[in-house]
């Protein structure tokens, strides 16, 4: 029996991820013009989601963006200014500052997860939920797959010392 075929089966799985990545993106951009956000930077959007879900800390956002501290630095102040998050000493350390969301940063991001949401039902009446299913399963192990130290590395961190 012939396997099922389409013709997206030929075009590369990075080309695919980078044009995903750029309709979320619009479509979120889209959403936050029409609520009054249009003043997020590009990658604002992200950080503000990252920090709306509190899973990671501000370090850990701007290693992932993949960007130098210097750029996160100023995409930080951009926030600040433009109203999004709000900066302060971390109490517990004066060294580190903390960075929250303002009520328009909460705002900003309920707007990006309603609109996000929407998208996703639309793909789920596309395809079902089991491929949306099969995609996070499928992209959750490339990710896992490839952010994971190396098993000579794993054997090295698991070393204390000499015994």
């Amino acid at each position: 029996m012939e396997e099922d075929t389409h013709p997206i089966d030929s075009v590369s799985l990075p080309a695919l991820l980078r044009a995903a990545r750029a309709v979320y993106a619009d479509v979120v951009h889209r959403a936050h013009a029409q609520a009054g956000y249009d003043d997020v930077p590009g990658n604002g959007t992200y950080v503000i989601g990252a920090i709306a879900r509190g899973h990671a800390s501000l370090s850990r956002i701007i290693t992932e963006l993949g960007v130098s501290k210097q750029a996160a630095g100023q995409l930080v102040d951009t926030l600040v200014l433009r109203g999004y998050l709000d900066r302060a000493v971390d109490p517990e350390d004066r060294r580190r500052l903390t960075v929250t969301l303002t009520e328009r940063g909460r705002a900003a991001a309920a707007v990006s997860r309603e609109a996000i949401d929407r998208l996703e039902a639309e793909l789920e009446l596309c395809v079902g939920v089991t491929y949306l299913k099969h995609t996070r399963r499928t992209l959750g192990a490339l990710i896992h797959a490839h952010t994971q130290p190396e098993p000579a590395e794993q054997s090295a961190q698991g070393q204390s010392g000499p015994s």
